[in-house]
This record gives structure tokens, C-alpha cells and sequence, in this order.
């Protein structure tokens, strides 16, 4: 699956805190289907969404 990345969240917030899963709701309520996926290689939280795979011609 193709995904677009539209925000990265560092992993160490605040205790407490969760920037990821609070701007992919804001995106959810405005109607584009966003998830909070976590990138092991660089420790941080990535903000996504599905890419649609261009159709062959």
C-alpha cells in the first residue's frame, strides 16, 4: 500500500502528550482518513494517509 506522509512527530513527547494522534484526528474531522503509524528507523510518528495507485493507461 502507497502512503502519503503528512506530518513527523518526534516519540519522546511529553507523558501525556500525543501531537500525532491529535493533528491525524483534526485531519479525521475535516474529513481525510488519517492514522497515526509509528517509522522504527527514525523513532517518530508519522501522520498518513492511503495513496491511491495511478491506473495504467
Amino acid at each position: 500500500m502507497l502512503r502519503t506522509v503528512l506530518e513527523r512527530f518526534p516519540a519522546g513527547g511529553p507523558r501525556g502528550s500525543w501531537p500525532a494522534e491529535e493533528f491525524a484526528r483534526a485531519r479525521r474531522d475535516e474529513g481525510v482518513p488519517a492514522e497515526v503509524v509509528m517509522d522504527l528507523d527514525t523513532d517518530a510518528y508519522l501522520v498518513v494517509i492511503p495513496q491511491q495507485a495511478a491506473e495504467p493507461r
